[in-house]
């Protein structure tokens, strides 16, 4: 029976009490039904993002067996696959982490379909044993009655080999249901075949090497190993989901920087509901200030968008305040306009000037460009002679030496345009000189601006490669994948950093836990750079 409390006071306050448990009761109810509902939101966008993207893949499939007036070549093809399949096991990825039961029972399907490894590979025999093989009750010395043993298949450079994981299952005679074993390593695609070092040698080769992934699958059946595009295409797509997180971080230290480059360059992309492709676009930032002797490692970041337009621009660079390094896009100079108090400044690059005139001066019937190269060029020998040295030196050389060569180069330009036809091409190569003139001289404000933006258009070169060998994406999310992977792999060779060594390395932390809070240690230069 429930006894009261005399007395008002202690009424009152056990009434206080029991109001504030029951509040706290409901808040605690509400925050459960709170993130509940955010779970099952997330759980139907992934739904319905990997529902569309099998959509777009039976479409692909289609037009391989289609009219052939409607096909599409076969390189084509397998690489549209290969994109798709890999953003459906991104997003299976993601749901898997969310959703323990949907993560078992994919395991148990891996497990169940994997089939056998050739018999003719090596085997490297690995035995996880528990430390204490003492019975934890009584002490006694146990038994192995049995072992679990796993098959992954591994890469070693040139050579495939089978990885053979064994746990002995400990028992105690004395004491009745005791069973000791070391717990399974985990792993980046449980119940499945690869190491995280084939997974890593798969992305090297597909986002380093740009070697598709059908072709990899061609190198790996002359090994024996049978394994189609589609499964290399999971692999891939469950390392973009589990790399993720570092991506991010990565791009945030980018645009922490006082100082990046930016650029874009098309990215043709399969657009398979109308059989053809479209226009898509790589946004690249990056960071290099070694020319200046800056403390903070060189990094570059990729970001896929569907166009070129200003609010592509906003998106990647929205928050950013510091020194820019770009061409004279018009999207560049209207983000510049739209930050308040002038705290994003802008430096044009000189480069872009001086291909204005090239092809003109190679014709050998324009003096004017022929002239303009030598001025520029002037300009180019003084920076060869600062080039890594520090921010303050080379500001004293440019104002002593470089900014009166700018000074007479402008009042030049001014001088010829006047007497040049108007709709000249060389008088449009003066105009654009004069029009981002603000931009060109600041790298004599500033010893830490290069003259030009040509370190970003060297970390644009894999984009072009990758085009060249694959000639598309395969989906707008194929797009945003290329993006994250050959940032870490790009940002690897700027560092002079084996970016095999490296993705080895980060997804096997990745997958047993790596902090989030010590997030910074996985960037690409906190690891050793290549003895060559």
């Amino acid at each position: 029976m429930l006894t009261l409390p005399k007395g008002v006071a202690a009424l009152r306050a056990l009434l206080l009490a029991t109001l504030t448990e029951r509040d706290e009761a409901i808040a605690e109810r509400d925050a459960v039904v709170c993130e509940r509902d955010k779970l099952a939101a997330d759980h139907d966008a992934l739904l319905a993002r990997t529902e569309r993207l099998q959509h777009l893949l039976l479409k692909l499939k289609r037009m391989q067996f289609g009219a052939k007036s409607e096909r599409l070549p076969d390189e084509q093809l397998q690489f549209g696959f290969e994109d798709l399949e890999a953003a459906i096991a991104e997003g299976e990825a993601r749901a898997e982490k969310r959703d323990p039961e949907l993560r078992r029972d994919k395991i148990a399907k891996r497990r169940a379909s994997r089939g056998a490894l050739p018999a003719h590979l090596p085997r490297i025999e690995v035995t996880l044993s528990p430390e204490d093989t003492e019975c934890p009750c009584c002490r006694a010395a146990m038994v192995v009655i049995g072992t679990d043993s796993a098959e992954r298949l591994d890469v070693v450079p040139a050579q495939f080999r089978v990885l053979v994981t064994h746990r002995p299952k400990l028992a105690c005679r004395a004491c009745d249901g005791v069973v000791v074993q070391m717990p399974a390593p985990p792993r980046l695609i449980e119940g499945g075949i690869p190491t995280e070092a084939l997974v890593a040698h798969v992305l090297v080769n597909r986002y380093a090497d740009h070697l598709p992934l059908y072709r990899q699958a061609q190198i790996l059946a002359r090994q024996g190993v049978l394994l189609d595009r589609a499964t290399l295409a999971f692999w891939v797509g469950y390392a973009a989901a589990e790399i993720a997180p570092v991506v991010a971080r990565l791009r945030e230290m980018v645009l922490g920087s006082a100082r990046i480059f930016a650029d874009e360059t098309m990215a043709p992309v399969l657009d398979p509901g109308r059989g053809r492709t479209k226009q898509g676009y790589f946004w690249t930032v990056s960071r290099d200030d070694r020319s200046w002797g800056g403390a903070d490692p060189p990094a570059v970041v990729y970001s896929y968008a569907p166009g070129r337009g200003h609010q592509y621009a906003r998106t990647l660079l929205g928050d950013y305040r510091g020194i820019l390094q770009c061409d004279g896009y018009a999207a560049y100079k209207a983000l510049a306009k739209s930050v308040p108090n002038g705290s994003l400044t802008l430096a044009f690059c000189w480069s872009h000037v001086r291909r204005g005139f090239y092809d003109l001066a190679k014709s050998k019937v324009a003096p004017v460009a022929t002239e303009a190269l030598v001025r520029i060029a002037a300009l180019y020998r003084i920076e060869a002679t600062i080039r890594g040295k520090d921010a303050g030196h080379r500001l004293v050389v440019r104002q002593s030496e470089s900014r009166m060569l700018v000074s007479e180069l402008r009042v030049w330009f001014e001088v010829q345009l006047a007497r040049l036809p108007a709709r000249g091409p060389t008088a449009s190569a003066i105009r654009y000189a004069l029009n981002h003139w603000d931009g060109l001289e600041r790298f004599l404000e500033d010893g830490r601006i290069e003259m030009d933006s040509n370190s970003i258009e060297r970390v644009m070169r894999p984009v072009a490669l990758s085009r060249k060998n694959a000639l598309f994406a395969g989906s707008d999310e194929g797009g945003q994948r290329w993006g994250a992977i050959a940032s870490l792999v790009e940002t690897c060779k700027l560092n002079r950093v084996n970016p095999l060594s490296y993705l080895k390395d980060l997804l096997t932390k990745l997958v047993n836990g790596w902090p989030q809070a010590r997030i910074d240690e996985l960037m690409p230069w906190k690891w050793p750079p290549d003895a060559t």
